[in-house]
């Protein structure tokens, strides 16, 4: 087993004989403790038939352990003053908790007991069953998570990425306790798990409680199906009469997680459709009164990525809309970003990035990402300098390379009465 001091954050990393991984920092002014147990496959790693059942063993381990039941689950968190949460996304899933730092061990022992020992009842699988079939209306029913679906689908058309993370109705109806212990043994392996911890914490006590919970845990391959996703620049109409707003996607791709030129896209996104001052926000909403909400944002797997711009607006205004985020984007492309904007976008990333790291949970996350993206540490002060060191010439390059009309891919939902936006539509005036 080895273990290795980071020189700026006091972080340690240790991996256990069978490729178990514990990482933990040390912040030595709180009181609480996070840890989370991850696992390095989310819904990407699904076949078309077995979509959804990530999330689906995510709520399954809650039901039951070979040493708790789902109320001993709950009642052992509570009872601690405690608070135990779970998330599926893309590309990994997340089992954490937050406690008092003295009552780490009890903490410990909950997560890896859910991690290691799930049951899989039958009859709990039925029931779950009806419960995430439940969520799945609830987000259908949400316009915005149903429009990010619909573009989703279409701009990672024939790949994992563009399949709902909760699945449909008809995978979800179609897992059985065989599927489920199958997918579970294939990918819940020793090289698949990470340990991460934040907070008043002792590393060596860290990797013990996880020897003590996973070192019998018996190592295997766990398959390797990251195919790289190919964008496509779809236009995608889908009219819902029930809608009072038209909502509009409009998506470009851009970089993924690990890629050099992250701090200048985070840039670029933040000028753009990242806060209230963005341009997007200004012309569109201030400026226009075109809108209510409006922004951009930045979806990064491993080896792909997304820039999507969202508006809400009336039917009557969804033309206009789509012509002012064309110009915006020429604009950035056209013309390097003023020295007053860039130093604007600076701080307000910095400022994003030293909040979001101020809590035990966030730090936890934190150490997770980087292990799984990056396999090395950046320190705060390494950060910071980093978005320091971005040019306007830098955002500009990245303009010019994501806002392309021939790679530009639209969805929009609502009462569209035969509204569609025509690909010369995106293109410079």
């Amino acid at each position: 087993m080895s273990r290795r001091p980071h020189t700026v954050r006091e972080i340690h990393r240790a991996a256990l004989p069978n490729g178990v991984r514990v990482i933990t920092e040390y912040m030595p002014h709180v009181r609480s403790v996070s840890v989370g147990i991850w696992i390095g496959t989310g819904s990407r790693e699904e076949g078309p038939n077995e979509s959804g059942i990530s999330h689906f063993i995510e709520h399954m381990v809650f039901k039951g352990t070979k040493n708790r039941s789902a109320e001993q689950i709950a009642r052992s968190v509570d009872s601690i003053g405690g608070g135990l949460d779970a998330f599926t996304s893309k590309e990994l899933v997340s089992y954490n908790v937050k406690v008092l730092d003295e009552h780490l061990p009890e903490a410990f022992d909950v997560v890896a007991d859910l991690v290691r020992n799930p049951l899989f009842q039958k009859e709990d699988i039925e029931k779950e069953k009806g419960v995430i079939l439940e969520e799945l209306k609830m987000e259908v029913d949400n316009p915005e998570y149903l429009i990010h679906e619909i573009f989703s689908s279409h701009f990672w058309k024939g790949h994992a990425l563009g399949r709902p993370i909760l699945g449909t109705k008809r995978t979800i109806r179609a897992f059985d306790r065989d599927k489920v212990e199958r997918y579970y043994r294939q990918f819940y392996t020793p090289s698949n798990i990470l340990v991460t911890a934040a907070g008043n914490l002792n590393h060596r006590r860290l990797v013990r409680l996880a020897q003590e919970h996973f070192e019998d845990l018996k190592p295997h391959p766990t398959p390797s199906i990251l195919q790289p996703p190919r964008p496509h620049a779809s236009l995608v109409f889908r009219n819902k009469n029930s809608l009072e707003q038209v909502h509009v996607y409009l998506g470009v791709p851009s970089i993924p997680m690990p890629h050099e030129s992250r701090f200048a896209c985070y840039i670029l996104n933040a000028i753009l459709g990242g806060g209230m001052s963005s341009r997007l926000f200004q012309n569109i909403r201030e400026k226009q009164g075109l809108a209510y909400t409006v922004y951009s944002e930045l979806t990064m797997y491993r080896d792909a990525g997304c820039m999507l711009i969202y508006a809400g607006t009336s039917l009557r205004s969804a033309g206009r809309v789509v012509q002012s985020i064309v110009h915006e984007l020429r604009e950035i492309v056209d013309h390097k970003v003023t020295p007053e904007e860039l130093r604007r976008a600076k701080d307000h990333l910095k400022g994003s990035f030293v909040l979001g790291l101020e809590s035990t949970s966030s730090r936890m996350g934190n150490l997770a990402r980087q292990e799984l993206y990056f396999k090395r540490f950046f320190s705060l002060d390494e950060m910071l300098e980093r978005i320091e060191a971005v040019t306007a010439g830098e955002v500009q390059k990245l303009a010019e390379q994501f806002f392309d009309p021939r790679s530009m891919a639209v969805a929009m939902l609502g009462r569209l009465e035969g509204f569609r936006v025509r690909r010369e539509d995106l293109m410079p005036r």
